[in-house]
């Protein structure tokens, strides 16, 4: 699918998102990505077989919690 040199990631590899952007809706909350996936805004992800990525959002510091 990518005609990028060198490649971008696979839809199926780790590092699937940091393939180049092919159209981006800020308005909308979604990317395509070179790969065929679909990047949401919430960090969710929709993969071209149609398997869902939950969104994988990191926790910002002040949001974590430590037992005392």
């Amino acid at each position: 699918m990518c005609q990028h040199q060198t490649p971008c990631p696979s839809a199926e590899s780790a590092d699937r998102e940091s393939a180049r952007l092919v159209a981006h809706h800020p308005e909308q909350g979604w990317s395509l990505l070179c790969n065929g996936v679909v990047l949401f805004e919430d960090t969710g992800e929709l993969l071209p077989d149609g398997r869902i990525i939950a969104p994988h959002r990191p926790l910002a510091s002040s949001q974590v919690m430590t037992a005392a």
